[in-house]
């Protein structure tokens, strides 16, 4: 055997043993290392657009600041109804009770004007370390004032040579309401918080004049210097606010990252130039107290956070008997109690715009969690007979969990009620509402284009929200009977006869002798949009009644909403605070949309006296047997008037793979991903398990390479003797 084919045979015999050795991790997409380690991988589809806790308020961006920044307030993981608890805070705020002249009174007492938040800080919290912080030998800024020259070498915030951190104080959550005064910061929430915190309106109309004038000078605006009248740093760890009335839900907002606390170091640090022009600033890259800060910033590949070194005590929750049962927590869930948080000491995010490679990728077990896709949906979920949904048996080898939980969302078809056809408050009129409402068959729609992940409306308020009431007390009568222990929807038959009591018999109009023909607006324009809106027309041709879609942009849309140029239209919406007032405030009077220039929430225009003076009455109350009566009564009122098409409240899905624990649902918690644990060395055990390759096929191969390989070398050599014997 000559030297060549030695040499050939060698190398097939190593490239062999090479895939035999690395048999089960040869096509991992992440580091073996990073693999064997507290580390949670995760994907993002969209990446986020801002990280600056003012502006953000889109979810794939609260997922990244929720564990990096940290509001004076939390909602605990596991109890359920949702609680809120301190956070930074050494307990829950003092509230107090003020009349006209600033005097104390009862929190029921009829003079009460204002109302004082007290905010008492722990003195244990630091920041992630940062450049920011630096200061020099004289206590100035060591990076406060980079010069051309110093920002050469800097690129991304790793070129700072130095990094230091320092206390959370009662300024930074001041300075951070400053911010969001700015106008050209545009807080999505100033104008609502300006109509509450003292001062705010004021302060901000001021401020956002300072600030302009400071931009085209070119100058930083340190916000240190300026005041807001109802926002008071008592001292180093105590801040007051002063809000008007009584707002009970403004503890709610307390534990947004509107709210989170700004340093005022990182404002300016950020303001620079020359930090600036590299993309260098507080909206791409935070500053925060959480368990977590951003390591890694890359959103068109990989965004990566780890532990906050300086992350100050805290452990895992613990439930009493009571709360777990009450809660419908498993034991599990509690084996963590009292231990130091986090436990996950790295989250990769890895981005991946296509649904397919992300599934697969999760079906090997290189992704810790996912979501479930429509082109998934039916490999992962069977839905039984009952409507009961499990996983699919191939999920169910591996041990995959399910977790499902109804959302405290709404999607619902509101009908204009300034408009002339569908509008107003006349006996026909709401029975033209209630017949149409009848014939939307919902739980159609949650099956054709939900995969069943939702249920049916009843009213506005959503499962696991004061108000909302299961079973026959919780039933629109209106639109359902209750029969043999659950809810129906109304026939047809029932439909037709209260369309044709509101003059539209058959869909014919009893005035004129034409159909009734309806407008919707939507802004459908992909092929699915095309099944629903066809889904659509269906339902009112149930009727009799002409669906007529005027197809749109989404600007566009929101537009004509804004004037009330709109006959029928879909919309939803997603709580902001787990309280029933955030859902009945979009059905508030006050608050339509022909009431307020376009600018109220109440996109139906719907008006009710009675409704309103009651909303007036629960929107400041606490939830007592009371407040529960009141609003009882106000849903009675909104389904006999139906200025909604109830819709659905969606459910969302997700799977976890075995080794990740302390999965559960919470819609309203931001900062979640301190509570979760990974076993790490089931994971890697289970890699191996689940991506053996097929080591025959390629045996096979370098056989069939090896022996196809010497034939025809040996057909050379018998081709080149020939050619000698020829010569000779």
């Amino acid at each position: 055997m000559d030297i060549m084919y030695k040499l050939m045979l060698t190398t097939l015999f190593m490239s062999v043993l090479s895939v035999t050795l690395h048999a089960g991790v040869w096509n991992n997409p992440h580091n073996s290392q990073e693999v064997a380690k507290e580390t949670l991988f995760a994907a993002f589809t969209t990446p986020p657009k801002r990280l600056d806790p003012v502006i953000s308020y889109n979810a794939n961006e609260w997922a990244i600041i929720g564990q990096i920044y940290e509001p004076p307030l939390q909602y605990n993981y596991l109890k359920r109804p949702y609680v809120l608890e301190p956070l930074t805070l050494t307990k829950m705020p003092e509230i107090t009770y003020l009349d006209k002249e600033g005097k104390s009174v009862g929190e029921n007492d009829p003079a009460v004007v204002f109302s004082e938040y007290r905010l008492l800080l722990r003195s244990d919290i630091k920041y992630q370390n940062h450049p920011a912080f630096v200061k020099d030998e004289k206590g100035n800024l060591l990076y406060g004032n980079l010069s051309a020259e110093g920002l050469e070498k800097i690129h991304n915030l790793k070129d700072f040579k130095k990094s230091a951190t320092r206390t959370l104080t009662a300024l930074d959550y001041a300075y951070a309401i400053k911010r969001m005064a700015v106008r050209d910061n545009h807080s999505p929430i100033l104008d609502a918080m300006s109509e509450y915190i003292i001062g705010l309106k004021v302060f901000s109309e001021n401020i956002s004049k300072i600030a302009r004038e400071k931009k085209e000078k070119r100058e930083a605006l340190d916000l240190q210097a300026y005041t807001i009248e109802g926002v008071k740093v008592l001292d180093t760890y105590t801040l007051s606010i002063k809000i008007h009335g009584k707002y009970p839900q403004f503890l709610f907002w307390l534990s947004m990252n509107f709210f989170a606390p700004v340093p005022w170091e990182a404002d300016l640090f950020y303001q620079q130039e020359g930090l600036i022009s590299k993309n260098l600033t507080l909206n791409w890259f935070p500053v925060g107290t959480g368990a977590y800060y951003l390591a890694e910033n890359d959103p068109s590949r990989e965004m990566v956070l780890r532990a906050n070194l300086n992350f100050h005590e805290e452990v895992y929750p613990d439930l009493t008997e009571e709360e777990r049962k009450g809660a419908n927590i498993a034991k599990e869930m509690l084996e963590d109690a009292g231990k130091k948080l986090p436990f996950v000491k790295e989250v990769i995010y890895s981005l991946e715009k296509e649904s397919i490679p992300l599934w697969n990728k999760f079906l090997q077990g290189y992704y810790d969690a996912s979501g479930i896709s429509s082109e998934a949906f039916d490999q992962a979920v069977q839905i039984s007979s009952t409507g009961t949904m499990g996983l699919s048996g191939e999920l169910k080898e591996k041990n995959i969990v399910l977790k499902g939980a109804v959302q405290p969302s709404i999607f619902y078809m509101a009908f204009n009620m300034e408009d002339p056809v569908v509008g107003g408050y006349s006996v026909s009129a709401k029975k033209l509402r209630q017949a149409i409402s009848i014939a939307q068959n919902e739980e159609e729609y949650i099956s054709i284009f939900m995969n069943e992940r939702g249920i049916a409306a009843q009213g506005p308020i959503p499962p696991g929200i004061f108000g909302y009431e299961e079973g026959e007390k919780g039933t629109d009568t209106v639109v359902y009977d209750w029969k043999n222990g659950k809810r129906v929807r109304k026939s047809l038959e029932v439909a037709k006869k209260l369309l044709a009591e509101a003059g539209y018999p058959n869909g014919i109009s009893s005035k004129t002798g034409k159909q009734l023909k309806l407008h919707y607006d939507a802004t459908a324009t992909g092929p699915d949009d095309r099944a629903l809106m066809d889904w659509r027309r269906e339902q009112f041709a149930k009727l009799g009644i002409q669906l007529v879609i005027r197809s749109t942009d989404y600007n566009r849309f929101q537009h004509k909403v804004r004037k009330a140029k709109v006959q029928l239209f879909s919309w939803g919406w997603d709580a902001d605070y787990p309280d029933p007032e955030n859902f009945l405030f979009l059905l508030y009077g006050g608050n339509a949309v022909v009431n307020t220039q376009g600018a109220g929430i109440n996109s139906s225009n719907y008006q009710n006296p009675k409704f309103d003076a009651l909303f007036d009455e629960i929107k400041t109350m606490q939830n007592t047997p009371e407040r529960k009566e009141k609003i009882e009564e106000m849903l009675k009122i909104a389904r006999e008037d139906a200025p909604w098409v109830w819709g659905f409240h969606p459910k969302s899905l997700t799977l976890s793979q075995q080794w990740f624990k302390n999965v559960l649902p919470n819609a309203m918690a931001n900062n979640t991903l301190k509570y979760k644990r990974i076993d790490a060395k089931l994971r890697v055990e289970k890699q191996k398990a689940w991506n053996q390759p097929l080591i025959l096929p390629l045996i096979l191969l370098f056989l069939f390479i090896l022996v196809s390989g010497y034939l025809l070398h040996k057909i050379y050599q018998n081709r080149q003797r020939s050619v000698i014997r020829k010569e000779d």
